[in-house]
């Protein structure tokens, strides 16, 4: 089993769904419904990364640039209908690895699960955690 994927998602619904398709390419998923208790959980699993729908859960720049400060080794995701959210600028553009559209497309969401997969078990990743 891979390492877990936190997925935060107000909408319970779209969350049980985002969480099996992770499930069937056998990541270990913990969803949360709020971002309050995101930070115990990243210190209570062994995280590869976030996601927080930004259509559901309301986040703002401080926030994002906390988690992403605070936890250096994880990498945080956005999904989100909308390709633009200025008042995230800062975030997007500093701190959040990828905004994902939804609907998700599995092709491009597994790409980047692989990606920061391999470039965490490269030997020769200076970079790697």
């Amino acid at each position: 089993m891979k390492k877990a994927v936190i997925v935060v998602d107000a909408n319970q619904d779209q969350c049980r769904r985002f969480c099996t398709l992770l499930k069937k390419n056998q990541y270990l998923t913990i969803p949360l419904h709020s971002i309050q208790h995101l930070e115990a959980n990243i210190k209570q699993s062994n995280s590869l990364a976030v996601f927080i729908d930004i259509d559901t859960v309301p986040v703002n720049n401080r926030t994002v640039r906390e988690f992403t400060i605070k936890f250096p080794e994880l990498y945080f995701f956005c999904l989100s209908e909308q390709s633009f959210h200025p008042e995230l600028e800062d975030a997007i553009c500093y701190h959040i690895y990828a905004c994902i559209n939804k609907p998700v497309d599995p092709d491009e969401l597994f790409y980047f699960l692989r990606s920061i997969h391999e470039n965490e078990t490269d030997p020769n990743n200076q970079f790697a955690v």
